[in-house]
């Protein structure tokens, strides 16, 4: 499986060949769909609250004697049926929505929707994004070139998640220079879930060769699996007088 890489002008720098294991992979529904309620449900943080009798303020003295009233009886006000009372099986922030995720599990849907948006055509390989200071303009310039492959047209103008940008490593500039775009998401490549990735409809990679590397290994990959993650670099033809002057060197050395 090949794939082509690109600069930052948005022009052809080179292939690059993919594991079938992380790009290759069928649609599983059923498992991505529990991944992602699960790591949905342990992101929620519980608001709602209500108190219950042992909560809420006064009731302290017994409304009433037990008997001879005529009335029910009641011990405290606090009671849930008491206007003012506590309330009964009513929300609390203190309940834990967290639901265990297997590690394998997380990381196969992880490569199943990597495999679906490369399949779609919604992943890029860049070979390098680097900035020497942070400039937003820049920034613009490279999205806007990136736009211009087949497939990318609404990289800029889509309002909401419309990238994740993908770095092989922490680079302040970088975030800086991508900070003042509020459908983007700058982070390295280590640290791609599931949920992410299905927010945002595009995914750039940098410096894929590197990226790969940690992207394969999050199922602990075989050193052999990783190697076949490797860049193809478009070959360079050395000018006729440079291979003369080289033989001719390789010659006198001989003698």
């Amino acid at each position: 499986m090949e794939a082509t890489i690109y600069n930052t002008k948005g022009k052809e720098a080179g292939k690059i060949q993919l594991a079938e294991s992380v790009f290759g992979l069928p649609w599983n529904a059923d498992m991505v769909h529990q991944v992602i309620t699960s790591m949905a449900s342990s992101q929620r943080t519980p608001v709602a609250h209500t108190k219950n009798r042992g909560e809420v303020s006064g009731g302290g003295k017994k409304p009433w004697q037990q008997k001879g009233t005529g009335r029910a009886r009641h011990g405290s006000t606090r009671s849930p049926i008491w206007v003012g009372g506590g309330v009964t099986h009513g929300p609390r922030n203190d309940k834990d929505y967290s639901r265990k995720v297997n590690k394998k599990m997380k990381a196969k849907a992880l490569y199943t929707i990597l495999s679906r948006k490369f399949k779609d055509g919604q992943i890029v390989f860049v070979d390098d994004i680097s900035f020497a200071k942070p400039k937003t303009k820049d920034a613009v310039s490279i999205l806007s070139s990136i736009s211009k492959i087949s497939g990318f047209e609404t990289l800029i103008s889509k309002k909401n998640n419309s990238a994740i940008l993908a770095f092989s490593k922490k680079d302040v500039m970088t975030e800086k220079s991508f900070h003042n775009f509020n459908n983007i998401l700058v982070d390295e490549v280590r640290n791609l879930n599931p949920l992410d990735l299905l927010n945002y409809k595009y995914l750039l990679i940098e410096n894929p060769e590197k990226s790969l590397s940690q992207i394969s290994g999050k199922l602990g990959e075989k050193k052999e699996t990783v190697a076949k993650v490797k860049v193809v670099k478009t070959a360079k033809a050395k000018p006729v007088a440079e291979k003369k002057t080289a033989k001719v060197a390789k010659a006198k050395t001989v003698k």
